[in-house]
């Protein structure tokens, strides 16, 4: 019964996930283009700007920060059960694990160096 309940939530979750990195890879490149594509012209298109610059650069954290927070949750999760199943193994299942999460932090950096790109590096913001 128990492995039913697993597989059902492994083919459901994969197929979500799989939906959800999508858009929301699509929903953070529509708004950096929006936020760069506007004209300079007028004050209030510049503070338009800066704004949706802003929700750019939160995105561009916030979101990666969620799916590296989940999947930390699912590696150590997985190395704590498989430590109590084989504790023989412990070691090895530390040190990959430590890698792995160095590998998922990795991805939040990456969104903090997108985000600082478009506060800091932005030839729009006057």
């Amino acid at each position: 019964m128990y492995w039913k309940k697993a597989k059902i939530i492994k083919l459901y979750g994969g197929k979500l996930m799989k939906k959800v990195s999508i858009l929301t890879t699509l929903m953070v490149l529509a708004l950096s283009t929006v936020a760069l594509a506007s004209e300079g012209g007028a004050a209030a298109a510049g503070n338009v700007n800066v704004a949706l610059i802003c929700i750019a650069a939160a995105l561009a954290v916030g979101i990666p920060a969620l799916g590296c927070g989940l999947g930390m949750g699912t590696a150590i999760g997985g190395s704590c059960s498989g430590i109590a199943r084989n504790p023989e193994a412990s070691g090895k299942i530390t040190v990959t694990m430590i890698i792995g999460l160095a590998l998922i932090e990795s991805l939040t950096i990456y969104g903090l160096v997108i985000s600082l790109i478009l506060l800091m590096a932005n030839p729009f913001i006057v």
